[in-house]
């Protein structure tokens, strides 16, 4: 069965955990849920101890139905975007699934929250939650005291794609004091860059043009190679994770998006 958030029967708690989430399997083990969680997806890196020791049931978008099944969770963790639909309705056939949907801080708090509900890890997870919504909202009211800096975060390469005005990165880009260039795209747009950027330049001013270490894993090369073709704007290799993981990862984003703010000196 899928939960539903707003139909939960108060007082349920799993005690068998199965997470197809890196970002909230990660949130799993800052809830000290240790044992209880049976296994995770490839892509779960973190923590390192849990990525070597615990089974890996394949990865986000292609599960492995019969191990998951073997090892009888009463809890899946899933993610609207990170698993197939077709997936989850496998795996709710015969055991519980909680499927989040985040697209913005405040879903992840609600995440968060929840799940700390659903495996009797409430108060730790209220605390996480709270120290979160406190700590982003001191860089909000940082971003909002500077003009924002027009800027595309690009997540993979041949096609280019950007981050779109509906996804989770964009509403962190946010906090950083960003605005976003595709904010009127949906999702993960392919766009050109020799197309794009003159069109954009100087008319709708994209100062700045992020690079993201995941999925692809851009690095300094490739910063290099872009500042050779587009000397008009700056571009930066920024954490992915950081800025698209949405568990208690959050914690250490805050921290990031601080000194980020810093480096940036919200300079035209």
């Amino acid at each position: 069965m899928i939960i539903d958030l707003e139909k939960f029967i108060a007082g349920k708690t799993y005690h068998r955990v199965i997470s197809l989430v890196p970002s909230l399997t990660e949130l799993l083990y800052d809830l000290d849920l240790g044992d209880r969680v049976l296994g995770i997806t490839k892509f779960c890196i973190h923590p390192r101890e849990w990525y070597k020791n615990k089974p890996h049931i394949g990865g986000t978008k292609n599960v492995k139905i019969d191990l998951i099944k073997k090892l009888q969770p009463d809890l899946i963790i899933a993610n609207k975007e990170e698993n197939t639909k077709e997936q989850v309705e496998s795996l709710a056939a015969f055991t519980d699934v909680y499927v989040s949907d985040i697209n913005k801080l405040a879903d992840a708090l609600e995440a968060i929250r929840f799940i700390g509900r659903l495996t009797v890890a409430a108060t730790r997870a209220a605390q996480i939650a709270e120290e979160i919504e406190t700590k982003f909202r001191r860089l909000r009211a940082r971003a909002e005291g500077h003009p924002s800096i027009r800027a595309a975060y690009v997540i993979w390469r041949n096609p280019t794609m950007v981050a779109g005005g509906d996804t989770f990165i964009d509403d962190m880009m946010g906090y950083c004091g960003l605005a976003n260039s595709f904010a009127d795209t949906r999702r993960y747009p392919a766009v050109a860059l020799e197309e794009w950027l003159p069109s954009r330049l100087p008319q709708d001013m994209c100062e700045l043009i992020l690079l993201s270490t995941e999925p692809f894993p851009f690095n300094e090369k490739h910063v290099q190679e872009l500042t050779t073709r587009f000397p008009a704007v700056r571009c930066m290799l920024v954490d992915g994770e950081i800025f698209s993981w949405y568990g208690s990862r959050l914690l250490k984003a805050a921290e990031y998006f601080d000194k980020f703010q810093e480096k940036l000196q919200f300079a035209k």
